[in-house]
């Protein structure tokens, strides 16, 4: 029976076995092994299966880390519009949503890369997947802003003696200082110890999410090995 692969893994945990029993099998292929053999990840495994998962493993570039950036800043904004989204139509902000912002940035890049995965994809995953999470701060701070806006207008409208004149900041420079604000929310909610304490441990395992999933799959592939294969139990 053939082995099955994943991102060029073999995975062993279901193999069947049609030889007789004491031979030395492939764990990949299930057929005798005959002459030098490799193991990967420690199971034993023919040559033609090993040159074949070697093909099929994925290779790091300099490409495959840019598609996988570009996808999961797509994640990223996706998993940002999902929390604001959230946010507004229920009126709830819940931190719990940082675990499938975390899940979709992960998946984004690892989609986005081919499988590849190592510290550099981590490390991206995790800051941006903290991006997509603070800076949700900000459309929500602007729509909370515009509503109480509406509701001074109307008041200004009713009554022109409360009309006051109120200083104007570029937009370029309020849009920064809103984008530092947000950055910074995860701690400045701490403000409310329990409240912002429960949000940065939900936000770190949302993180620790995106952080596993663009890890990599390990294979150690070692051989050729001339020794004879060790035989199956019977």
């Amino acid at each position: 029976m053939e082995g099955k692969l994943s991102n060029g893994v073999p995975q062993f945990a279901t193999a069947e076995y049609s030889a007789q029993p004491g031979a030395a099998l492939c764990k990949s292929c299930g057929k005798s092994i005959t002459g030098a053999y490799y193991r990967v990840n420690g199971a034993p495994v023919c040559g033609t299966c090993a040159q074949r998962i070697k093909d099929q493993m994925p290779v790091d570039s300099h490409s495959a880390f840019l598609r996988g950036i570009c996808f999961g800043l797509g994640g990223a904004i996706l998993g940002l519009a999902l929390y604001v989204g959230f946010a507004l139509a229920t009126g709830w902000i819940v931190g719990f949503v940082s675990l499938a912002v975390g899940f979709i940035v992960g998946k984004a890049i690892a989609f986005g890369s081919g499988g590849v995965g190592g510290r550099r994809y981590q490390v991206a995953a995790a800051l941006l997947t903290y991006m997509a999470v603070s800076l949700a701060a900000v459309p929500i701070a602007i729509s909370q802003q515009m509503k109480q806006k509406s509701a001074q207008q109307q008041a200004q409208a009713s009554d022109p003696a409360t009309a006051a004149a109120q200083p104007k900041m570029h937009p370029l420079k309020a849009l920064g200082v809103l984008t530092l604000i947000g950055l910074a929310s995860p701690f400045l909610d701490l403000a409310n110890p329990a409240h912002g304490l429960i949000g940065l441990i939900i936000l770190f395992v949302g993180i620790r999410i995106a952080w596993r999933l663009t890890a990599g799959r390990a294979v150690n592939i070692v051989g050729p090995i001339n020794d004879p294969a060790p035989a199956m139990p019977g």
